[in-house]
């Protein structure tokens, strides 16, 4: 205590902090998904085009869902897609098809009734998910109450490119979210799809906060030999700029997310039955208890459609295959939200350092190709535009597993793995945040030994944790402030410091160098 402040007689405490300042790790698992949700309202206050954070599925669903209606009512369907069967000529070559009696028929949805948002919110929780930032663009758009050509790309005329740049721009303001997801994206057209993915590559850029996981095109029904045309596309739509800020998984991924329940008659025809009742009861093949269950459907009688569904599907075999098909259709799901879900889970058992690799997704059983680890090699390496893609493969007895952990930056040799990318965000940020509380500090000695012993101490922290190499703290990093390492003396009068830290990610004694200055206090 300074014996000046002392007025009078008596007895008098004075606190001293027993430890310094410390540095307090960012959170590295904060996804913020953006795209179309079945409402965004709670207690009469809209959420559209707001970035909102959620901490659960439930949570989710009270404000981006449409609330049930009271028993006996069904539940009220959050996402409800449209599927019409086509007859074909002879078998289809592409798309899902189906033989009833002797004739094909294509199994394709109503482009403007399909959307992956919601079902990649219940992957992401599925997989170990928390914090989440929503950023609800829209509600569902019409039906356009017509089939999509059979083996065509899936492209939604109701998903907007301005919409989804519009949410991500609302992304500017919030610096806790880690990686960037818009699972509809892949419903745009590709040269569209290549505008809105080099825009969060960008933005990731500006922020230096998060990465963009992205999907490709083309991943939820590969050709077994083109499907190297869906690769090509992905790679030059998406530029040049910011690749090690972007990440991408490949193919699409069979899910159980969606059950028996949630898809029946009216998601067929645009709940016609009139045109399923031509299926159902042919005249060559007479189904007189399933025409009675479409009648009395048509008549509205009382019963609910959970009801009449179970009905059919115990009445007509036929039926109970086209919702099968249907449910197959609609469970093939791109993998983004189900990689946040995994990256979430791998960061809380160990940190951002470990590779979410060698692991599998849950809710997944199946995927449409099955890839080679020559058909890997070509998706890890491509010699012309150096972008790496990270596979999804089936190993048989091992199961499904995501085989691959590498940023678009292929050729980089820091940057080309993701744990390499994200450790340092995670770094740069927590460095950053706490180098703040020295702002009104003076520019002085004292203040830059203070900021070495509190980044040395935080690092010193992840490198006996594992997130960085070395034998000893010395080989693993290195921390420098002051007059003559890091300043100079004109640096000193404007009242800049600057903080160079070296951490060997990779390997030992190989340094990333994160330098960043400050704007100290100063006399106006």
């Amino acid at each position: 205590m300074n014996e000046s402040n002392i007025k009078s007689p008596g007895v008098y405490i004075d606190e001293i902090n027993a430890f310094p300042n410390s540095v307090v790790p960012v959170a590295t698992a904060v996804p913020a998904f953006i795209g179309y949700t079945p409402q965004a309202m709670y207690e009469g206050k809209s959420y559209t085009n707001v970035a909102q954070k959620i901490t659960s599925l439930a949570e989710f669903q009270a404000i981006y869902c449409i609330p049930d209606p009271p028993a006996p009512a069904d539940p009220t369907k959050q996402y409800s897609p449209e599927y019409y069967l086509v007859l074909e000529k002879s078998q289809p070559t592409e798309g899902d098809y189906m033989m009833i009696g002797t004739d094909y028929y294509s199994i394709v949805p109503d482009p403007n009734t399909i959307y992956y948002l919601y079902n990649s919110i219940k992957l992401f929780y599925e997989n170990g998910g928390g914090d989440a930032y929503i950023v609800s663009v829209g509600s569902y758009g019409e039906p356009s109450g017509k089939p999509m050509t059979a083996g065509d790309q899936i492209i939604n005329p109701n998903v907007q490119l301005n919409d989804l740049m519009g949410g991500l721009a609302l992304l500017l303001n919030e610096t806790e979210p880690t990686m960037y997801i818009c699972p509809e994206a892949t419903l745009l057209s590709v040269a569209n799809n290549g505008t809105l993915m080099q825009e969060m590559l960008l933005q990731c850029t500006e922020m230096q906060t998060a990465i963009s996981i992205f999907d490709i095109i083309g991943g939820n029904a590969p050709d077994p030999i083109l499907y190297t045309q869906d690769i090509d596309a992905f790679r030059s739509n998406t530029g040049t700029n910011g690749l090690d800020y972007g990440t991408a998984y490949y193919p699409f991924v069979a899910t159980t997310l969606m059950q028996n329940t949630d898809i029946d008659y009216t998601n067929l025809f645009g709940g016609d039955v009139t045109q399923l009742e031509a299926l159902l009861n042919p005249p060559t093949d007479p189904n007189p208890t399933a025409a009675t269950i479409l009648s009395n459907i048509e008549a509205g009688t009382g019963l609910t459609v959970s009801q009449y569904n179970n009905s059919l599907v115990t009445a007509s075999p036929t039926y109970a295959l086209i919702v099968k098909h249907v449910l197959s259709d609609v469970n093939m799901m791109p993998p983004s939200g189900g990689m946040a879900g995994v990256i979430t889970k791998t960061d809380n058992e160990g940190g951002p350092w470990l590779a979410p690799a060698n692991t599998s997704i849950a809710g997944v059983f199946a995927l449409p190709i099955n890839l080679s680890e020559t058909q890997q090699g070509d998706l890890n390496m491509d010699a012309v535009s150096g972008k790496s893609i990270n596979a999804i493969r089936s190993f048989g007895t091992l199961g499904i597993l995501v085989w691959g952990a590498r940023t678009l930056d292929g050729n980089s040799l820091d940057w080309k793995y993701l744990p390499v990318r994200r450790t340092m965000t995670m770094l740069e940020q927590s460095c950053k945040l706490a180098a703040q509380a020295y702002v009104f500090q003076p520019n002085d000695k004292n203040t830059w030994e203070g900021v070495k012993a509190m980044i040395g101490s935080f690092l010193t922290s992840i490198w006996k944790e594992g997130g960085l190499q070395g034998a000893v703290p010395a080989d693993a990093f290195s921390v420098a402030c002051g007059l003559g390492t890091t300043m100079t003396s004109e640096d000193i009068l404007n009242g800049y410091m600057r903080v160079t830290v070296k951490v060997a990610i990779t390997h030992p004694a190989e340094f990333i160098i994160l330098s960043f200055e400050q704007q100290m206090a100063t006399s106006s």
